[in-house]
């Protein structure tokens, strides 16, 4: 696992990578978005440099303007002066090599405190070696302040649909 930061709001950092813990809930989805080098190029820039977010609609104030570890991240949704802001610390970077299951571009990164919910969430887009491309998210998260903890439900199908935003803002045809 990474070294745990000090700032994020839950113990588990880097478990998005392998096997979710317990008393979170838990999210994955996986989407083919395309075919080829050129595909895997754009999906893997339009994630590090925050244009995922971006074109799910979702305001982005990043310390960086590409994903590295140690960044600082404030997603905001909503419009106007309705809406909600979660800052997030960029806990890895994913530049995997070409190996016999294709190669990994993406990072993950973990809330910080005031964020709606406490957790991990990882982007990462895979080039598999018969050249397809395959988006994914996972995440694991819990109530973490007074109004998700009421919202319930609400929050997860929030979750879920963004999620589907994410990978519907990589797809490359």
């Amino acid at each position: 696992m990474t070294p745990h930061p000090s700032d994020v709001t839950y113990e588990e950092v880097g478990a998005t990578a392998g096997e979710l813990p317990a008393g979170y809930h838990h999210l994955r989805r996986s989407r083919v978005i395309g075919a080829g080098e050129g595909c895997f190029d754009l999906a893997a820039r339009r994630i590090l440099n925050w244009d995922m977010h971006r074109r799910a609609g979702v305001g982005v104030d990043s310390s960086t303007p590409r994903a590295a570890v140690g960044s600082v991240v404030t997603m905001r949704l909503g419009l106007g002066p309705v809406g909600i802001s979660a800052a997030c610390r960029v806990i890895e970077v994913i530049d995997s090599v070409s190996n016999d299951s294709g190669t990994e571009r993406g990072f993950a990164y973990g809330t910080l405190s005031g964020h709606p919910v406490i957790g991990e969430e990882r982007f990462w887009v895979q080039r598999l070696p018969d050249d397809s491309v395959i988006a994914h998210v996972v995440a694991f998260s819990r109530p973490g302040r007074w109004f998700t903890r009421i919202g319930g439900p609400i929050g997860r199908v929030v979750q879920s649909r963004i999620a589907e935003r994410y990978l519907d803002a990589l797809m490359c045809a």
